[in-house]
């Protein structure tokens, strides 16, 4: 790949990564963590947090994403 194909790549992430942000700051994805099979357990000094079912929708969606543009190229 020559150096503009990797720079639009570049730009191209910069774009989606901008794109969540955005989402997650309009309150778009309070959903994010409170999946059921999302494991939280806050005790009295300490905090752990297991989002499990948030990243199989995620995994889900990235391949579902991916084998699209896969089918398009």
């Amino acid at each position: 790949m020559d150096s503009r194909g990797i720079g639009l790549l570049l730009v191209a992430g910069g774009l989606a990564v901008a794109l969540v942000g955005l989402a997650a700051y309009a309150g778009l994805l309070r959903w994010f963590g409170r999946l059921p099979g999302d494991i939280r357990y806050e005790g009295e000094h300490v905090a752990i947090f297991v989002p499990l079912g948030s990243m199989v929708v995620v995994s889900v969606f990235l391949s579902l994403l991916l084998a699209l543009i896969s089918r398009l190229r």
